[in-house]
Formats: C-alpha cells, sequence, structure tokens
C-alpha cells in the first residue's frame, strides 16, 4: 500500500482499489497491527521496491548526499524508510478502524496558549513523519481546525477522512488548481480559526524560496509563509514522529522572524520558510528515515 508517483512527481493518493481499503479496514478490527506489519516487510515493501525504481532512487541519493551515509548503510535505511512508510499508510487505516495511538507531546503548551488567544494561526506540516493521524485522534476544541489537503485522494480514504476528521471539529480544504482554496483559508483565518498548510511541496502558484535544507539550496512554496504575513498571524511547525508500533512523539515549534532585519515581505516569507526548513532537518537528523517527498527534491529540473 502506497502513494503513487507519476513521471517522477509525487501525486498523493493511495495505492490500491476501493474494495480492497474497505477490506484492510475491516481486517483492522481483528487483526493485531504487528502482524500486518511483518507481511508487509516481508512480502510488500521488496516488491515495491522492485518496481518502484524512481522512488528508490530518489531516496537512496538522499541518504547519501544529505544525510552522509555510506553505500550499504543507504540501501538498509532505503529499506528501512518504505517499511516505516508502509507502516504509517496501514496507521491511517488502522485509525479508520477504530485502533487508537499514543502521543508524547513536546511544546504542545505553545498550541494550547494560539489556541486560546483571538487570532487565527497556521500550522506547517511537511512529508515526514505522520502528521495526519494527530488529526484522527486530538479534537479542535478551542477553534475550528482547517486542513489543506490534496483532493485526488482513493474514495474509502477520503469517506473516512472525512468521517473521522469531522468528529473532530476538523474542516477539510481540497487543493484546487485555480488557486480558490486561497479565498477559504483567508476566510478562516480572518475568523480566528486555525489553517494548516503542506510547507515543504509546490502546488499551483510556481512561486518560490530558496533555503539552506540538509546540505544544499532547495525550493519551498511561498504561499504559506506570505499568507502567514499578510494575515499577521502566529505559525507554528507540527511533526508528528512514528517511534514504535503504537506510538508517535509529537514536537511542536513556533516559526517567527524578526520584520526589522527585511526590506520587505518577500525577504521575510524567505526567512519564515528558512526557519521552517531548519527545523524540518533538526527532525530529519533524529529520525532520517521518516522523510517522505519520493521525487527528487534538491533537483530543480525534476519537477515538484
Amino acid at each position: 500500500m502506497a502513494e503513487q508517483l507519476e513521471h517522477g512527481e509525487w501525486r498523493g493518493n493511495t495505492g490500491g482499489m476501493t474494495w480492497m481499503h474497505r477490506v484492510l479496514i475491516w481486517a483492522f478490527r481483528y487483526i493485531n497491527l504487528r502482524l500486518v506489519y511483518a507481511g508487509m516487510a516481508v512480502f510488500v515493501i521488496p516488491f515495491y521496491m522492485l518496481f518502484a525504481h524512481k522512488g528508490y532512487i530518489s531516496m537512496y541519493h538522499y541518504f547519501r548526499q544529505r544525510q552522509g551515509f555510506g553505500v550499504w548503510k543507504s540501501f538498509r535505511y532505503v529499506y528501512l524508510n518504505h517499511y516505516r512508510f508502509g507502516q504509517i499508510i496501514l496507521d491511517r487505516f488502522a485509525v479508520f478502524a477504530g485502533r487508537e495511538f499514543q502521543f508524547e507531546l513536546e511544546g504542545y503548551d505553545k498550541y494550547l496558549e494560539l489556541c486560546r488567544g483571538e487570532s487565527g494561526f497556521i500550522i506547517l506540516s511537511c512529508h515526514v513523519g505522520n502528521y495526519e493521524v494527530a488529526g484522527y485522534t486530538f479534537k479542535a476544541t478551542e477553534k475550528r481546525y482547517n486542513a489543506l489537503v490534496f483532493p485526488g485522494e482513493a474514495k474509502a480514504v477520503m469517506e473516512n477522512r472525512n468521517r473521522v476528521l469531522s468528529e473532530n471539529n476538523i474542516h477539510m480544504i481540497p487543493m484546487s488548481e485555480d488557486m480558490s482554496h486561497i479565498f477559504l483559508i483567508n476566510d478562516a483565518l480572518a475568523s480566528g480559526e486555525i489553517v494548516s498548510i503542506p510547507g515543504d511541496r509546490i502546488f499551483g502558484s510556481p512561486r518560490y524560496v530558496e533555503c539552506d535544507f540538509m546540505g544544499s539550496r532547495a525550493r519551498f512554496p511561498l504561499g504559506p509563509y506570505m499568507m502567514a504575513l499578510q494575515r499577521e498571524v502566529p505559525t507554528i511547525a507540527t511533526f508528528v514522529m512514528k517511534v514504535s508500533a503504537y506510538r508517535y512523539q509529537v514536537y511542536i515549534r513556533r516559526i517567527q522572524t524578526d520584520d526589522r532585519q527585511f526590506a520587505n515581505r518577500t525577504e521575510q516569507a524567505a526567512n519564515l520558510a528558512q526557519h521552517f526548513a531548519s527545523e524540518i532537518e533538526t527532525v530529519l537528523r533524529q529520525y532520517p528515515e521518516q522523510w517522505f517527498n519520493y521525487y527528487e527534491f534538491w533537483n530543480h529540473d525534476a519537477g515538484q
């Protein structure tokens, strides 16, 4: 079970037929999660790695060039990365089936402080760890929570995602190529609500900023950071990292910049993006296998 690649770009939708997803959700009501992990490790991951060459190669380059691992350690970590990603996808279906996970929180006071304030705020997410599973667990009690999501997900995933998130007072805003989702985000922030936005992938608007990230320059979308500045709302980053079968570690970091140091908002937004990139790098040094951008992220000619 994996999200799909097309022409070297990450499409962001879960593979498999709808009936397979429904069967998987039903099975998780009765089968131990660790047994499913074991079957995936032995049968599914080797098969997937054999045929998903682009994702495999880009991940190998990440471990060799960005983490500085040797050849054999990089190969080993490519397998570990695919295994961890498979676990995260399966955890999504386990939650749909009613399974629960434990979360240890670091920096949760920063989130609560913003929730109790009048202003809306932005949560920056990224394709590191399992940010989505936190939304299935925590209820938005103080403010309404709006999550910007990729619209092309599988039917069974979208149905269950809608069901679970709506129970937690979380509203989904689908990304649109005409950028109409920007108006919904602005309305939510103006109403003092929370908006969750991926801060690591360029979608729709071609505008970007380049940041120092994992030893080289990488492109990050300008939109989320410019929006935070234009709306004058606080920004935090959240990382939800898998540490064992039923346990996650959550890190919440405040992302901010000193506006007085920069001549204009574009420079301010670039600095905000750099702060976010630095936080991602800190997490990846601790959890190197939980990087899930399966394309040449640092190759500006590969397309994002």
